[in-house]
């Protein structure tokens, strides 16, 4: 009996194809180039742009320290007094914890002015300036003004710890992360104040 011999249905040219197809995807897959995230990356225009920031929230730290012990005074409420008290000392801590980052990258300390925080410094005053003192209708406003500081800070700190963790400034990172945790507390913080029975007593008045 004949014995059938069962051939490949595949071409000779489309095997070649697959094969050269294979080469050419090893090729590209050995060639590419693995991402670096890691290293400080100090000449890099992310890592200018990254420090440039810190000085933007390094002015704006420093401004609202100053500012704090104002709106503190204008303050109907004990309860909200206390919270810009707490709040200033907290900025103190947020301004040496800078200092102490721009040490750990080998860069000075320097502010520059931050449009958006001497923006909202100035709101902050013009509530103050429009409501009457003693009412509850300055405090809701007062509440209103320091929250929008402080989701401002939130913002910044979260995405300046994502910089600093993408350029392997793990410590930095660190530092960012603890300031970040505490403005958020304080947004918290704020939000109770006005629900117990500032925004209540205010819609009253």
């Amino acid at each position: 009996m004949a014995t059938t011999t069962k051939t490949s249905s595949k071409s000779p040219a489309t095997t070649a194809g697959a094969a050269a197809k294979k080469t050419v995807n090893t090729k590209t897959k050995s060639s590419a180039k693995p991402q670096n995230k890691t290293g400080k990356m100090e000449d890099s225009e992310f890592h200018k742009f990254f420090v440039d920031e810190l000085k933007d929230i390094y002015w704006a730290e420093q401004h609202l320290a100053k500012a704090l012990p104002k709106m503190k005074k204008a303050a109907t409420s004990r309860e909200l007094a206390a919270a810009f008290d707490k709040h200033t000392a907290e900025t103190e801590t947020h301004i040496e914890t800078l200092v102490q980052i721009f040490s750990l990258l080998d860069e000075k300390a320097t502010a520059k002015k931050c449009d958006a925080m001497a923006g909202l410094l100035e709101e902050a005053n013009g509530i103050i300036e429009e409501t009457d003192k003693g009412t509850m209708i300055r405090d809701a406003g007062l509440i209103l003004a320091a929250q929008k500081v402080e989701h401002y800070e939130i913002a910044t700190y979260g995405t300046l710890k994502v910089f600093a963790e993408n350029m392997g400034h793990t410590e930095v990172a660190n530092l960012l992360a603890q300031t970040l945790e505490n403005e958020k507390a304080t947004d918290v913080t704020l939000t109770e104040i006005a629900e117990s029975f500032v925004n209540q007593e205010a819609a009253a008045e």
